[in-house]
């Protein structure tokens, strides 16, 4: 039997109010059929902790009515959509059919509010809902990494950005995969009230009061192969030298083709030239070496045959969004327990 939740705003204790009096904010998140239980909490636990400067309601088209989450939660609100035309800010968490229709009354009420000057972001494929009210039209706008592709062919009006963590275009924002809307809420909080108040919600949170890098450190980009094609040879012998000087004559030398027969073939097998696919399975690798040694990054680039820390920055600056430091303060696996204490 389904666990029954009425979701209510979190009233611990909040962060000290600093000495200036300031009128509450009301955040007013979306609930509906097949929303994201995770974003929804998320959504409503970081607002609902800065209670001396948020008030925090949850509304749906349904009120008082049993919605079904997407892991079977059934989630009973209060408030119905009139709420959303007295909120500052609009948080849109995301839903697993992103092919779904949203309810048109949805739609004409966050239009209502965006017209009258409402905050709104969105959260995950959140920004499916918020396209589909229009309001993405001719903005930026992110969304999962998995969804991407999908945001930016049904809702062609909108400038996807697959690389970013959030997004803000004007008054409204969206954010990346599900724990991205942390980033995004956090980033609201330090928009209206300052670093400090974020800073103490992350502690309570225990996370990152800011996240550098994008989701493209996320994302999974496996090096594309031609199993049974002459190329594939290749593939597998770039793949393990690359600390040598890949260049196209050596890398045609070792597939029997001509430079120009090469490029074309590597091209039309992988989509991408043979430099670029180089680069990228360096790049794969040092993160392999960075998640799972403690090789120096000046090993790491060696090894990889970036040459140097430089350039291996250069290359994860341009692709991830982020450090090699970074990336391995964020990524690197855990000790086993039978090394730790040794």
């Amino acid at each position: 039997m389904p666990v029954i939740v009425k979701i209510m705003p979190n009233n611990a204790p909040s962060p000290r109010r600093s000495e200036t009096s300031r009128r509450k904010q009301t955040v007013a998140v979306l609930a509906y059929d097949g929303v994201n239980a995770f974003e929804l909490g998320l959504a409503v636990e970081v607002f609902g902790m800065a209670t001396d400067w948020y008030r925090v309601v949850i509304c749906s088209e349904r009120p008082g009515k049993p919605l079904k989450a997407n892991n079977g939660l059934k989630v009973v609100v209060d408030e119905g959509l009139r709420t959303l035309s007295r909120a500052d800010t609009i948080i849109v968490p995301g839903s697993l059919d992103i092919m779904d229709s949203p309810p048109p009354l949805l739609l004409d009420a966050l239009r209502r509010a965006h017209k009258r000057g409402t905050r709104v972001a969105s959260i995950c494929a959140g920004a499916f809902i918020l396209a589909a009210a229009g309001l993405l039209d001719g903005r930026r706008a992110t969304a999962h990494w998995a969804h991407t592709e999908t945001l930016a062919r049904r809702y062609p009006l909108t400038q996807v950005d697959a690389n970013v963590l959030y997004v803000e275009d004007g008054n409204v924002m969206s954010s990346a995969g599900r724990a991205a809307g942390l980033d995004l809420c956090l980033h609201i909080v330090r928009r209206d009230f300052g670093a400090e108040i974020a800073n103490r919600i992350a502690q309570r949170l225990v996370i990152a009061p800011h996240r550098d890098g994008g989701q493209a450190q996320f994302i999974p980009q496996p090096v594309r192969k031609a199993e049974g094609d002459v190329l594939a040879s290749v593939f597998v012998w770039a793949q393990r030298h690359l600390d040598r000087d890949l260049t196209i004559a050596n890398l045609a030398s070792q597939a029997g083709m001509s430079r120009r027969t090469f490029i074309r073939r590597f091209e039309d097998a992988t989509g991408m030239s043979p430099g670029e696919w180089v680069v990228q399975a360096r790049v794969a690798k040092a993160r392999e070496l960075l998640e799972g040694t403690r090789l120096p990054v000046e090993s790491v680039a060696t090894e990889t045959g970036f040459g140097s820390a430089d350039t291996m920055r250069h290359h994860f600056r341009a692709r991830l969004g982020t450090s090699p430091a970074l990336y391995r303060a964020a990524f690197r696996a855990p000790l086993r327990r039978s090394s730790i204490g040794r």
